[in-house]
């Protein structure tokens, strides 16, 4: 089972762009895409369905704005399209689908970088996130979350960590919130392969033609519980594809 992730930064440029041609090229079981910027009456018929998956999309009530979708060859036993929470449920972060063997969370957290309010809005994200997960976990239940984090983990996950160890995305609190989240169970697929490999990153700052270069983030990941490790065959981060500020990230699992 192939399982990719894409913060495409607009659907509908990613569309232009060639996003269909990749799908058919790779094959996924289950695509999911973060920052759609679209409600789904917005898309060609051809996105909504491509080779005849499912799709579920959550749109923000602010037009243009985030955005979550989920395309599935083998449709899921249940949908939600988020969390229960307004605030975070009107942004459009979230497409939870439950399969018969694993809950897998598609997620666009938050940015926190505009101001302290939206950080403080981003924490207070972060931990929700945390307790539900681990309501999951307690019930021995299988979970993969996987999108745009918005938070590196270690210092080789950020090309300048001194520069940036005050940035959102790599504040302190930021970053024990992500090891918070390992020890609830979670295994990050990427390190699992590839503990110590540098400069492997997933988002590049545009304004700054950081992808020339390769000064970037690791902020897009795909992380597992524990139970399916033994199910994981590969990792893989998709850095030649081009069409985003983002690439795309993927992993394998054994049927």
């Amino acid at each position: 089972m192939k399982i990719i992730s894409w913060n495409v930064n607009g659907i509908r440029a990613a569309y232009k762009k060639g996003l269909l041609e990749f799908l058919d090229r790779e094959s996924p079981d289950i695509f999911c895409v973060q920052e759609t910027k679209a409600r789904p009456e917005q898309v060609p018929q051809d996105l909504l369905e491509p080779d005849s998956m499912f799709s579920y999309w959550s749109s923000a009530e602010k037009k243009g704005y985030s955005g979550t979708a989920t395309f599935l060859i083998q449709d899921a036993i249940e949908v939600d399209h988020g969390v229960g929470i307004s605030e975070f449920d009107s942004e459009g972060r979230f497409v939870v689908t439950h399969h018969e063997d694993f809950h897998l969370f598609n997620i666009y957290f938050p940015n926190g970088a505009r101001s302290q309010e939206r950080h403080d809005y981003k924490m207070k994200f972060l931990k929700k996130m945390n307790q539900i997960f681990k309501s999951y976990i307690d019930k021995g239940e299988e979970v993969i979350v996987l999108g745009d984090y918005n938070v590196a983990h270690n210092e080789i996950d950020v090309y300048d960590p001194v520069r940036h160890a005050d940035t959102s995305g790599f504040r302190p609190e930021e970053r024990k919130w992500f090891q918070d989240f390992l020890d609830l169970g979670f295994v990050d697929t990427f390190r699992h392969f590839f503990p110590d490999e540098t400069e492997r990153y997933t988002w590049w700052n545009q304004r700054e033609r950081a992808r020339l270069a390769n000064r970037g983030w690791r902020i897009d990941m795909i992380s597992i519980t524990e139970g399916l490790v033994e199910r994981l065959m590969g990792a893989e981060i998709m850095d030649h594809v081009e069409g985003s500020d983002h690439c795309p990230i993927a992993i394998e699992l054994e049927d």
